[in-house]
C-alpha cells in the first residue's frame, strides 16, 4: 500500500478503473459508496468495522442512517483537495469489510450538491459567504469554501464578465454517478426542465426549470 504520508494523485478516470473500485463512483466532492444495510444497528457495526479495517492506514468521512451507511474518500489537506492513489486501495479495504457484513452496494445511492454563486467581484463574494457560513477556504483555491465540519454543501464562485440580470446567478450543481447522469438529466426533463446545453458532456450538462433556473448535472470520471 502507497505509505499513508505520500499524497499521489489520481483522476476520477483512473480511479474508476483500478481493479476493485466497482461500489465507488468519484462525485464532486471524492469517491463515495452507498452500502446499504436494513437497519441502524447492522449499520453501525459496518461503521465499526470500518473504523477498525482502516485504522493506521486512512480516514474517511462515513454517514450512518437507518437504511444504510454512506462512505466518502477525500484528501483534505492544506495543500491538496481531491483524491490520490492511496484512495484506491482505502476503497477496497471497506468494500471488502462490507461484504463480509452482508452490506450491498448500491453505486446509484449517492450524489452530492454544491452551490455556485456567479460573482463580478469574487473576493468581496468568498468574504461575505465565508462569515456567513463559517465555512473555509479550500486548500489551494480563492473561489471555493467548504464546511469545516465536512456536512454542508460547497460553495463554488464563478468569475462573470459582466452583469447578467436575465438569468440566476445563484444555482445547485448536483454530483451523480458518471453512468447515471443520463437518467438523471432525462428525469429532469420528463419533469418539466429543458437542456440549455451539452457543450461539456460527458462531464457536465446545463439544465433549466420550467420558470428558467439553471441547475447543473456533473459527472466526475466518465470516460472521453
Amino acid at each position: 500500500m502507497t505509505d499513508v504520508h505520500e499524497v499521489v494523485r489520481i483522476r476520477p478516470l483512473a480511479f474508476h478503473a483500478a481493479g476493485g473500485t466497482e461500489d465507488w463512483r468519484v462525485l464532486g466532492e471524492g469517491a463515495c459508496a452507498f452500502f446499504r444495510t436494513g437497519s441502524f444497528g447492522a449499520g453501525a457495526r459496518l461503521v465499526g468495522a470500518i473504523g477498525e479495517a482502516l485504522a493506521g492506514v486512512g480516514e474517511a468521512d462515513v454517514d450512518l442512517r437507518p437504511e444504510g451507511v454512506t462512505v466518502r474518500l477525500i484528501e483534505a489537506g492544506a495543500e491538496y483537495y481531491g483524491l490520490t492513489e492511496r484512495h484506491v486501495e482505502l476503497a477496497r479495504l471497506v468494500s471488502g469489510v462490507a461484504r463480509e457484513l452482508g452490506a450491498v452496494a448500491e453505486p446509484d445511492g449517492v450524489q452530492t450538491v454544491q452551490v455556485t454563486v456567479d460573482a463580478l467581484d469574487v473576493p468581496a463574494a468568498v468574504a461575505f459567504w465565508r462569515a456567513l457560513l463559517g465555512y473555509r477556504d479550500r486548500s489551494g483555491s480563492p473561489e471555493d469554501l467548504l464546511d469545516p465540519a465536512r456536512r454542508g454543501a460547497p460553495f463554488y464562485f464563478q468569475q462573470m464578465d459582466g452583469p447578467r440580470p436575465q438569468r440566476n446567478r445563484v444555482h445547485v450543481d448536483v454530483w451523480v454517478p458518471h453512468d447515471r447522469a443520463e437518467e438523471r438529466i432525462a428525469a429532469a426533463i420528463a419533469a418539466g426542465g429543458r437542456l440549455v446545453t451539452d457543450e461539456h458532456a460527458p462531464n457536465h450538462w446545463v439544465l433549466a426549470d420550467p420558470e428558467g433556473n439553471e441547475a447543473c448535472v456533473g459527472a466526475a470520471g466518465a470516460a472521453g
